[in-house]
């Protein structure tokens, strides 16, 4: 139950992309408007994951999944019956309002029902959902939009979530297990309060940072863009110092240090992070050569996209049944397949034609690497996380996830649009080309970051 609203709140994320043609259109929205309903959602829901996360520990992860169930389903409708561009963006900020509450809860709730090998076919089935969701926001909006329904345009696309939200709220109150916490785990959760200074100062940090990679490119990166990323970093800065002065007193920090000293978060985040930049960045520079190079339709370039789905999705729930012999280099070995899937497809489509069998077997490659370099580094990063920390443990892995997206679609995307030489199929492939050996080369980052875990642990031994 929850998995399924985890894909259809991933499925919002990349939905919109497709329908925003024929939002602005029927809407008659600017480029600034378009822009705010399609990066109010992102924006919102990595602005506020943590203080989600924070709030499940206090209400209970089953309550607080269902509350931020309920804001999203009732935010779809109103989406799907906006009158305005106004209300469309408003409407669309409360969505990922919802979606922030919702989505921290369902590692959490992995944490404290699953132990041992059902624990990891979890986090398997929840990684392959994080996949499959943003390949088929693509594939989904382009069905939507190009049938029509009963001629509502876009509108669809929102709409479509009532019926399934409402279908998992009555399923939630009766399927969701009750909250297995001990008296001293619920004291404890309470007794920390919700640490409202460091819930605005991280907010503050996380919104100089969204903010401007997601609207920079489409503003051409004007002066306040760089001054919000270099405020940022200051933010983000005293917010950790401000976290650890507090924790030292004795205080209720939003973020416990010790989740951070855990074995193997601080590096498992950053390969998190750098394999969803992987992810997001393909998906959206494909997308752009897909119908702006080769002139696919929508429906067209989201399947093209499904081999990658597909091999993430059964990589993802496997790979605890492989050898052992090849689990102890898995991660490294993944982002090491990442690199050569993506060199592969920047070379099959360079040359603007339609990249034949070696565009699919990059497809593959690249999407069982994914999985490889995401499904076993998550779950050994929640291996050791007690009961009590699930709820910050989520809350900064979801969120580092969802800022690698954000990171992957702006850095990348900018590196394609700068690199549009000529217009048409070749010039639109020898972009993508460079994107994909960017792409390869931040995968080497993260194999390079797995083999310095493996001989930190192997000196430790």
């Amino acid at each position: 139950m929850v998995l399924t609203a985890q894909f259809m709140a991933m499925l919002d994320i990349f939905i919109v992309n497709v329908a925003a043609p024929t939002i602005r259109t029927e809407l008659g929205a600017s480029g600034a408007q378009l822009q705010l309903v399609v990066a109010g959602y992102t924006i919102a829901y990595a602005v506020l994951l943590v203080a989600g996360a924070r709030l499940g520990g206090l209400l209970g992860h089953g309550r607080a999944h269902l509350a931020g169930l309920a804001v999203f389903t009732a935010a779809s409708l109103a989406c799907g019956l906006a009158a305005g561009s106004g209300q469309l963006i408003a409407f669309r900020v409360v969505q990922g309002a919802g979606a922030a509450v919702m989505i921290p809860q369902v590692l959490s709730l992995i944490q404290q029902h699953f132990t041992g090998a059902a624990r990891v076919r979890a986090i398997g089935a929840y990684s392959a959902v994080l996949a499959t969701g943003a390949a088929a926001g693509q594939v989904v909006g382009g069905v939507l939009v190009s049938v029509d329904l009963f001629g509502a345009g876009w509108r669809p696309v929102f709409l479509v979530n009532v019926p399934i939200g409402l279908v998992l709220l009555v399923l939630g109150v009766r399927v969701l297990p009750g909250e297995p916490r001990t008296g001293q785990v619920r004291r404890e959760a309470r007794a920390r309060g919700f640490d409202p200074v460091g819930l605005v100062v991280l907010a503050l940090g996380v919104t100089l940072l969204t903010v401007p990679l997601v609207l920079g490119q489409e503003l051409g990166w004007p002066d306040w863009t760089w001054i919000c990323l270099l405020a940022c970093a200051v933010v983000l800065a005293g917010f950790v110092a401000y976290e650890t002065r507090l924790a030292a007193r004795g205080g209720a920090p939003l973020i416990a240090p010790r989740v951070l000293r855990l074995p193997g978060i601080a590096v498992a985040s950053v390969r998190l992070l750098l394999v969803m930049a992987v992810n997001s960045g393909f998906l959206f520079t494909l997308t752009l050569h897909l119908q702006g190079g080769l002139g696919y339709s929508p429906l067209r370039a989201g399947l093209m996209c499904a081999p990658t789905a597909v091999a993430f999705g059964v990589a993802g729930l496997t790979w605890r049944r492989w050898p052992a012999r090849l689990q102890k280099g898995m991660v490294p070995g993944g982002f090491v397949m990442v690199a050569l899937g993506n060199a592969l497809i920047g070379l099959a489509l360079r040359g603007g034609d339609g990249g034949g069998f070696a565009l699919y077997a990059g497809f593959v490659l690249l999407g069982t690497g994914m999985a490889l370099a995401f499904s076993p580094n998550l779950a050994g990063a929640l291996a050791d996380v007690r009961p009590q920390d699930a709820a910050d443990a989520s809350g900064v892995l979801v969120t580092v996830t969802q800022l690698g997206q954000v990171v992957g679609v702006a850095t990348v995307g900018t590196l394609y649009l700068n690199r549009l030489g000529a217009p048409g199929a070749q010039g639109s492939g020898h972009a993508l080309w460079v994107c994909e050996l960017a792409l390869a080369a931040v995968a080497c980052a993260g194999a390079a970051a797995g083999l310095v875990r493996r001989r930190a642990v192997t000196r430790a031994g």
